[in-house]
């Protein structure tokens, strides 16, 4: 080491360094925008709450400087953090470059000291996190269910005060003996066997089994197994019996399995299940040639294509006039490879098809577009049926059975074959993904479980039985050489259990934090070269909340992290501000100017001293190296941990700010995606604006005027009613921007909406008539309705100018007073819906929830506020975090 440390006398002298290798800058293409793709680890549907999120507009774009990739001489070697995922990221949406000014100011927190609920067992992976191994109840099906969350929590309150009470103390309730209790166990397990329709493909666990392993966990945990309670029905003070519940409400409340309520949520750390079966993946079909007439073109002339060459030329003619195909490198890759496909498959009727300009894949374009919109044009009915068929197909794969009972498969599906598309400006975008078969694919099961046969025909590669790991199936993509995982879904007790801990570390930090800050501030002067960057690092890492970076090949895109800053993404701007400029994770671009403490400054200006613009600025620092001096001051503490730490504080403490105490529930909501984008303009959470957002802002200011000329009509009815109306000044000024033209703009709109709405009924009505085999409606039917409609608005338009109106509905003065009132409170609601849109349409807060932000801020919050957590919460999110539900108002990260 001391080769590579030399020490200082004084903090302003430059450091000597080793000298960084030289090099000329290189570029990274762009598309001239700086638009980059978005990260997300859920689809964008997935994101969406119950109750539309809204987005938010940033500061102007600045174009992208150009950044050359510099391999790292140094030690790099990857965290858990920038390591690939199990699965295919979800696709991106491009973003444009946002400047963040006062991120800083947002992360500079201090801590309460309070300590976290429960400490969490050291586990950054997914496929680390054990499966719980304490009791759970079951219904008479074996299935997991338990009463609601309220009354049980209540009820198990009340059987622990009970089973804690003294010798002396009789107990309330009756505990069964031990061979009761055994007899009743045996029965719930032998019910666990029944499985129910939509699993039949997967074989249970034996009952004996079953029994064995929780006679084992009762006797490990020394707690009595809860007491199966018989199905009661509950009847009202009048003795009627209450209304059942309905089937779907029953089969949702068996799949919850209340692991976060067990002796020991965690497991020891090693085995994370003792049974497990599966059907293995589901492959897509095989590929189906197209039609003899839909041919691609060579010089003008149809080419005679095999199956195998005509399916990838249709990868490409199906992206025909998306920016995939306007691409360079895209169509270079994929020109590459399909040439070497058509060597191995050459054309039927010898066309030598060798230059790429050459080629017409227009007319497959044309037929895939027809395709698409006959899909399109299928009636609900025929959707319908193709749902249930497909559904029918998959069922087998959607579930697997874990230690007994019935989990949902998260990407059980293999991803067919394609053209890579990558994100950013990624070197191999367009390469071909080869279809995956069986022999490319481990699976994972049980022990002495029979093996799954795949759904084409082929053998798995390998079948493990290793309960040390969580994923259920295994292989390696052909692009880029990542391994693919099949995982159980995000509301699995696996899932769950790893996002509970993740957060659980992020808050245990709390007790470290100062400590930690204290240590490399003072480092920030040490004499020793290392630990300055790495003081330096930490301090970035802190309060910018940066990932750490890793070493990057020359087949990946060129995107880094604080670790692996060149001196080209950093410029000083003095006395004390620095400008970051780089293409983060997912090649997202970071630009932020930031003021910072003036020995950070004098710490970047001496390690940019003497270095060339592709050379390291931390050239002692690696994220290996930074990790482990993290992990000295709390087990498991990784770069990674911060990150997810200063976006729940930071999350938590303008929440407690800026949440209005009496406003309106849409005050609230705003408050609290506030919140959220200052979160994730912290963690460079950005999108480009989408393309359907000025759509989509038309549609919603076309509604606003909607209710601007329905407040006019009932002015105008109180008028009618009562002259006196017109003197008032709550009802005398007429609304803005809705003038006579826009009346009558908005009326034709209503009217075309009208007719088009009649049709549409008037086509269902005969659908469903032959479904049923009876007649259909005659056209006069419709042709009355038209008639109707266009008597309407001709009596509307007579009233235009008049200040007077007769509505549909004769209704009194006082109920028109209370119908404006509402419609006023009504606006203001949209007025506000539409503002926060406006808002955040450059910045993607989905991520955050996703990812970030402890879920329990949520919960507590709209407890504390009385929001309605769907409002906020997508059903995916919902089924993702339920263990975070249960928490009162009063928690605090």
């Amino acid at each position: 080491m001391s080769g590579d440390v030399d020490m200082l006398s004084e903090d302003d002298r430059p450091l000597s360094r080793k000298p960084g290798p030289s090099g000329q800058n290189g570029h990274v293409a762009s598309n001239g925008h700086g638009l980059l793709p978005e990260e997300s680890s859920m689809s964008e549907d997935d994101e969406m709450p119950l109750s539309q999120i809204s987005r938010v507009k940033s500061e102007p774009m600045t174009p992208v400087r150009a950044i050359k990739r510099k391999k790292i001489q140094s030690d790099n070697s990857s965290s858990g953090e920038d390591a690939p995922l199990a699965s295919s990221p979800a696709k991106r949406a491009v973003s444009g470059a946002v400047r963040m000014n006062g991120a800083l100011e947002a992360t500079t927190t201090t801590t309460n000291g309070k300590k976290p609920a429960r400490k969490a067992v050291n586990s950054d992976a997914d496929d680390d996190v054990p499966v719980t191994k304490g009791k759970r109840a079951t219904d008479g099906n074996g299935n997991g269910a338990r009463p609601p969350a309220r009354k049980r929590v209540k009820q198990e309150r009340r059987e622990s005060s009970l089973n804690s009470e003294s010798d002396d103390d009789k107990p309330i309730r009756k505990v069964p003996s031990k061979a009761k209790r055994k007899v009743k166990k045996e029965e719930s397990d032998a019910d666990d066997e029944s499985p129910s329709d939509d699993n039949k493909p997967i074989k249970n666990a034996s009952p004996k089994a079953a029994a064995k392993r929780g006679q084992k966990e009762k006797e490990s945990s020394g707690t009595p197994a809860p007491k199966k309670k018989k199905a009661t029905k509950v009847k009202d003070e009048e003795g009627d019996a209450a209304p059942k519940r309905g089937k779907k409400k029953e089969e949702d409340d068996e799949e919850v399995f209340r692991w976060w309520e067990q002796q020991d949520p965690d497991g020891d750390g090693t085995q994370k299940w003792q049974t497990l079966e599966h059907n293995g993946v589901y492959f897509p079909p095989p590929y189906e040639p197209l039609p003899s007439n839909v041919k691609m073109r060579y010089d003008g002339k149809p080419v005679n294509l095999p199956p195998a060459s005509e399916e990838v030329a249709g990868f490409y003619a199906a992206l025909l006039e998306s920016d995939h195909a306007k691409d360079k490198t895209f169509n270079k890759n994929f020109f590459d490879d399909w040439k070497n496909i058509l060597q191995k498959h050459p054309p039927r009727d010898g066309t030598k098809i060798v230059e790429f300009l050459r080629c017409d894949f227009r007319p497959m374009f044309e037929y895939f577009e027809a395709e698409k919109a006959k899909k399109k044009a299928m009636t609900s009915a025929e959707k319908k049926e193709a749902k249930v068929a497909k559904d029918a197909l998959e069922a087998p794969y959607t579930h697997c059975v874990l230690d007994g009972r019935k989990e949902k498969v998260g990407n059980f599906r293999v991803e067919p074959p394609g053209l890579f598309r990558g994100r950013g400006d990624h070197p191999k975008k367009g390469a071909l993904k080869l279809r995956v078969r069986p022999e490319d694919i481990t699976i994972n099961i049980g022990e002495g479980i029979p093996t799954p046969k795949p759904n084409v025909p082929g053998k798995w590669k390998d079948v493990m039985h290793d309960n040390t790991v969580t994923w259920l199936a295994t292989w390696t993509e052909n692009v880029n050489g990542n391994h693919k995982y099949v995982f159980l879904a995000a509301g699995s007790s696996i899932k769950g259990q790893s996002d509970m801990q993740k957060f659980e570390k992020a808050r245990e930090l709390k007790n470290h934090v100062d400590r930690i800050r204290k240590d490399y501030t003072a480092d920030l002067k040490s004499k020793l070269m290392a630990d300055r960057q790495r003081a330096t690092a930490m301090y970035f890492i802190d309060r910018l909340a940066l990932r750490a970076g890793n070493e990057k090949g020359e087949d990946e895109a060129d995107t880094v992290g604080c670790c692996s800053l060149r001196c080209e993404h950093v410029t000083l701007q003095p006395p004390n501000q620095l400008v970051f400029d780089f293409l983060g994770k997912d090649s997202i671009r970071y630009y932020n100017q930031v003021t910072v403490d003036d020995q950070v400054y004098k710490n970047i200006r001496i390690c940019k001293d003497g270095k060339n613009d592709d050379d390291n600025l931390f050239d002692r620092v690696s994220t290996s190296s930074l990790n482990k001096h993290l992990a000295s001051y709390m087990k498991g503490l990784t770069a990674k941990v911060f990150r997810t730490y200063n976006a729940s504080i930071t999350f938590q403490e303008q929440l407690d700010q800026g949440t209005p105490e009496k406003g309106t529930v849409q005050e609230k909501l705003n408050a609290y995606n506030h919140a959220n984008r200052m979160v994730a303009i912290l963690c460079n959470h950005q999108r480009a604006v989408p393309k359907t957002h000025e759509q989509s802002m038309g549609k919603m200011r076309e509604k606003l005027r909607g209710f601007k000329y329905e407040r006019m009509k009932l002015r105008h009815a109180l008028f009618a009613i009562d002259a006196k109306y017109k003197k008032k000044q709550k009802y005398a000024e007429d609304e803005s921007d809705l003038d006579d033209d826009g009346v009558a703009e908005h009326e034709d709109s209503m009217k075309a909406k009208e007719i088009e709405k009649a049709e549409k009924k008037f086509q269902k009505d005969n659908e469903k008539a032959a479904e049923e085999g009876k007649e259909p409606l005659e056209d006069s039917v419709l042709k009355d309705k038209r008639k109707e409609i266009e008597e309407e608005f001709k009596r509307l338009k007579k009233e235009r100018g008049t200040r007077k109106a007769v509505l549909k509905r004769e209704r009194p003065a006082e109920k028109i007073e209370e119908a404006i009132e509402k419609l006023d409170d009504k606006m203001k609601t949209f007025k506000l819906q539409m503002e926060d849109r406006e808002a955040g349409k450059e910045v993607a807060l989905g991520t955050s929830k996703i990812n970030y932000l402890d879920p329990r801020i949520t919960a507590a919050w709209c407890k504390t506020h009385e929001v309605p957590i769907e409002k906020i919460f997508s059903k995916t999110l919902l089924t993702k975090f339920p263990w975070a539900m249960e928490v009162d108002g009063e928690w605090k990260f």
